[in-house]
């Protein structure tokens, strides 16, 4: 997965300490009702599409630019379905990140699903019934995007 600029100046000075960082999920249907997902380059994990937002972007226009870098279709955000903290991830290299997830349903309005960058092996649409096997935070997240619930919130540690 390819690096922000700013996240590498920030390692240039902190190394491979724990960063805290924002993060966005795009859990996309088109007109049919199916789900965008990517099959994703760094653990070939089907996964919905994600990103971070560069320094003083909009979460909302961050899920779909990212959508539309990685998988060629172009969408609108309608609404925030979850905001949740993540685990802690050591990748390869020795970096730890830990990232504040804010997941969006997005609306397709463009665009033909396809492999657009080199962060998925495969994208497409998937029936809601159909989907290929998935860590259960991704089946929750889907959940969360077709429920009418509002905004989920992780139990604070109080509960």
């Amino acid at each position: 997965m390819p690096t922000p600029d700013f996240i590498r100046e920030i390692r240039a000075s902190v190394g491979h300490q724990l960063l805290w960082l924002p993060g966005v999920s795009a859990v996309v249907f088109d007109d049919e009702g199916r789900v965008l997902l990517g099959q994703r380059a760094d653990n070939h994990k089907w996964a919905v599409i994600s990103g971070i937002p560069d320094p003083g972007e909009q979460p909302a226009d961050c899920a779909a630019r990212e959508v539309y870098e990685e998988a060629g279709v172009r969408c609108v955000a309608e609404r925030v379905v979850l905001v949740r903290s993540g685990t802690q991830v050591t990748y390869p290299n020795g970096d730890v990140c830990q990232f504040m997830d804010i997941a969006f349903r997005c609306r397709a309005v463009g665009g033909e699903a396809r492999v657009n960058d080199d962060e998925s092996l495969q994208v497409g649409w998937f029936e809601v019934d159909a989907l290929p096997k998935m860590d259960e935070r991704q089946n929750f997240l889907i959940k969360q995007a077709l429920s009418d619930e509002p905004t989920w919130f992780a139990p604070t540690s109080s509960e």
